[in-house]
């Protein structure tokens, strides 16, 4: 494989990527910095397929990354290979309002493969590779130039390492019949709704205690306002107000501005500066949070009690079972809220009812439930049996 020097200008840019869009597939991975920052600050790109391998520097003055771009999210004929490429997507949808699409997530086809729930980069490459990855420049600072030989070498070994592993990977995909069970997974990697900072759904990730609308609906509204100062600021939302803070603003709001110098976990100087009254401007235009939008509560499995808590138990003990029958990672077949919703009596829009995962899962789930099957110990081993006798 050819692997090029550090790209910084326009033209070499642009004719790699004419060349890597007649190519099957592209894999891709990023280095950013955003400890400081709410925004998330692009330091280096890499790409590649089988053919060569490059780093582009996107803080390369003049370097117009439009043909990199267009590739990634415009390109449907170029499959984008990441690794659990979750913040390399949100990367690109900031800088493009798009998703790279098609595109394939190595750490999600390793869960089908059945090497665990999160497989590290370094672990998938040692295990298909027999390489041992150099962590050494893993934590460098990737926003300081110039980048040295050794940063550069580091970042491409990414995507070199993930070319070579990518074919593997699918070809066992193909044989074990299992590459039909990662496109939902992939699909949904690709919706950009998860990678939108609505500042409006902003609240749903502050945890609070109690479902009272008018505490909610401030909490929405002061959510909000911190949203759009974080942004505006590019500063991380716990640098303007953490968590606890909203919550408890949320929950007890103060009457004046003044009040806010003894509101824990604000500074004094809140009580009679633009921020602070911006704060204030959110909590008096707050409204109690609608019926249609309120959180589903906390025991949404209607009815389950503790008979049913036992039931969802027994369904867990189940899905590990099955996951490690067929030597899967549990969580591609059935996540914890969604066996407790069975065991309450629910049935519809359980993604485990549906397509594969009914096949492989949720069949025998449905039957636990409804009284078709039941668990025996056989020479040691927990194994599941039809009520009939019949061995499942």
């Amino acid at each position: 494989m050819h692997v090029h020097p550090l790209i910084t200008d326009s033209a070499t840019l642009a004719n790699l990527c004419t060349r890597l869009a007649d190519t099957d597939f592209v894999t891709v991975d990023t280095e950013f910095m955003r400890e400081s920052t709410y925004w998330p600050e692009l330091c280096l790109i890499q790409i590649a397929d089988t053919n060569e391998a490059a780093a582009i520097d996107p803080m390369a003055p003049g370097l117009d990354m439009t043909p990199l771009l267009d590739l990634l999210v415009n390109n449907e004929d170029v499959l984008k290979v990441f690794h659990a490429g979750g913040q390399d997507i949100e990367i690109i949808y900031n800088l493009t309002g798009k998703t790279p699409h098609p595109l394939f997530d190595t750490q999600v086809a390793a869960m089908a493969l059945g090497q665990g729930e999160q497989i590290g980069y370094s672990n998938l490459v040692d295990s298909w590779l027999g390489i041992q990855v150099d962590k050494g420049a893993r934590f460098t600072d990737w926003s300081r130039r110039p980048l040295d030989q050794r940063q550069v070498d580091y970042a491409i070994g990414d995507v070199t390492h993930l070319s070579s592993i990518f074919p593997k990977m699918l070809e066992r995909l193909k044989k074990t019949g299992r590459g039909a069970w990662l496109d939902q997974e992939m699909e949904r990697l690709a919706d950009p709704s998860h990678y939108a900072n609505d500042p409006d759904l902003a609240w749903k990730r502050v945890r609070i205690s109690g479902r009272k609308p008018d505490v909610l609906g401030r909490l929405k509204a002061l959510a909000r306002w911190r949203e759009l100062e974080a942004q505006a600021k590019d500063l991380p939302r716990g640098r303007i107000v953490k968590d606890e803070t909203l919550g408890d603003l949320a929950g007890h709001p103060p009457r004046k501005q003044a009040d806010l110098a003894r509101v824990r976990g604000l500074s004094a100087t809140w009580a009679g500066n633009d921020i602070g009254g911006r704060l204030m401007a959110a909590i008096e235009a707050a409204e109690p949070l609608p019926a249609d939008e309120m959180p589903p509560r906390d025991d949404r499995k209607p009815g389950l009690g503790k008979e049913g808590s036992l039931v969802a138990d027994l369904l867990k003990l189940l899905l590990k079972i099955r996951a490690r029958d067929i030597d899967v990672a549990s969580r591609l077949l059935a996540r914890s809220e969604e066996l407790e919703l069975l065991a309450a009596g629910v049935r519809e829009d359980l993604p485990m009812l549906t397509g594969w995962r009914f096949d492989q899962f949720g069949r025998d789930a449905l039957d636990l439930v409804e009284g078709r099957l039941g668990f025996v110990v056989k020479n040691g081993k927990l194994k599941m049996v039809r009520t009939e006798g019949e061995t499942a």
